[in-house]
């Protein structure tokens, strides 16, 4: 049955636009979310096509729509009511792996980041800029006031959450940007009434959990998803050496984490040595023998009849997606709890690439790596000119995301 739009005046009556999702015919994968993001903000509905030519999206025709879709250079097609009929009855047979999905509402973003310049960049934030998608940013203060009830989505920029200054201790302590960037945690941590940026930093990781088990979508990329896990386990305990919060960690540290406590990760070795780029056993960096020509990911393949959840996470027009390096590159899987989806994976060496769970009411992504499109981003690097990467799959599982929060949920089978 064909979905009731929201229809506006100008709408020609039964006549539709699909935006393609597929490598073949799509000129602009990234720009494509941003229209549909867009259409939720004005009131219209959107229906997600799960599976089909890669995930399309189909619309209402008017001629605004068509016009900003020409100005965004994202390629669309009419459909006359009967073509849109037929489509949505090969949809719904049993045969097909496919799913419609209605979005029904523009999700409010927000973007956990500090303040200032910082000598890197995030993907996220890259993303949402050139899909012309809002978003606000918000930093400590904000999650401590108990602000995070006021938006839909959130990411978590590649944030060092153990109060560890992100582990450049070795390599960057004399430059000026590290020692800036202490001086403003510490600083911060003391406005807000904490003696240790450790401490400021796990309340935080705190409200971040409650906000999540509350009912809310969390994204995180990097640093940022193994450091949140390791300093909920960690709760109660000094994990940070001197040069770091001005005394000694715990003794016997390891043997006091608590594993039940985290939302993706079990199990794991923490790093004590501050002169180690590293937080834990979990990201699988220093494991890797990979080349870079070689370097790819398998997206899962899920039922999207009965997984719409994973399978709406994980639409592309690609299976493959190009591997790409971070601080935290990707995840051991005997250090990922059972009850998490994998949702990409390089099987030659047993790492998990992008995996979402589910924590009390809401939902947790985790996405490994810095950059889809930049393959080894170090610090200092210019940022990503995604112009040039309109097509870019890796791109796209983020996007996924933020999309997912408009969808009608229906419960997950897997």
């Amino acid at each position: 049955m064909i979905v009731a739009f929201l229809m506006v005046s100008n709408v020609s009556i039964g006549q539709y636009l699909l935006i393609p999702m597929d490598a073949e015919t799509q000129t602009d994968h990234l720009k494509a979310y941003g229209i549909s993001y867009w259409l939720l903000a004005k009131g219209t509905k959107v229906k997600w096509l799960l599976n089909y030519r890669g995930g399309s999206f189909l619309i209402p025709e008017t001629d605004e729509f068509k016009k900003e879709l020409v100005v965004r250079g994202v390629s669309f097609e009419p459909l006359s009511e009967g073509e849109v009929t037929s489509i949505l009855e090969f949809i719904a047979s049993p045969s097909q792996n496919m799913q419609e999905v209605l979005l029904e509402k523009a999700p409010k973003i927000a973007v956990y980041t500090p303040t200032g310049k910082a000598p890197w960049d995030d993907a996220v934030t890259m993303v949402l800029t050139y899909a012309e998608i809002p978003y606000e940013k918000i930093y400590d203060t904000e999650v401590l006031a108990d602000e995070l009830i006021l938006y839909d989505w959130l990411h978590l920029h590649h944030e060092d959450f153990t109060g560890q200054y992100g582990k450049f201790y070795r390599s960057y302590r004399t430059s000026p940007w590290y020692i800036e960037e202490k001086q403003n945690a510490e600083a911060l941590a003391t406005e807000l009434g904490f003696a240790k940026v450790s401490e400021e930093k796990r309340a935080v990781a705190l409200k971040i959990r409650d906000y999540v088990v509350g009912g809310g979508f969390m994204f995180a990329m990097c640093s940022a998803t193994d450091s949140f896990d390791i300093a909920l386990a960690a709760e109660g305990i000094d994990i940070a050496e001197t040069m770091f919060d001005g005394d000694p960690s715990d003794a016997d540290y390891q043997n006091k984490i608590d594993f039940t406590k985290t939302f993706a990760f079990t199990d794991f070795k923490l790093e004590r040595s501050p002169m180690v780029y590293e937080f834990s056993s979990i990201d699988m960096t220093s494991k890797r023998r990979i080349e870079k020509e070689r370097d790819y990911f398998s997206l899962m393949d899920f039922s999207a009849k009965w997984d719409p959840i994973p399978t709406m996470l994980n639409q592309n027009h690609t299976s493959l997606v190009k591997g790409f390096m971070g601080q935290t590159t990707s995840y051991d899987r005997d250090e990922v709890k059972k009850n998490v989806l994998v949702l990409g994976e390089n099987k030659s060496n047993r790492e998990a690439r992008y995996i979402h769970g589910i924590r009390g009411k809401g939902f947790f992504t985790f996405y490994g790596g810095h950059d889809p499109e930049d393959y080894q981003h170090r610090v200092g690097d210019p940022p990503t000119e995604l112009s040039l990467h309109p097509n870019s799959p890796g791109y796209r599982l983020i996007l996924n995301n933020v999309l997912f929060p408009a969808a009608k949920k229906k419960e997950q089978k897997t």
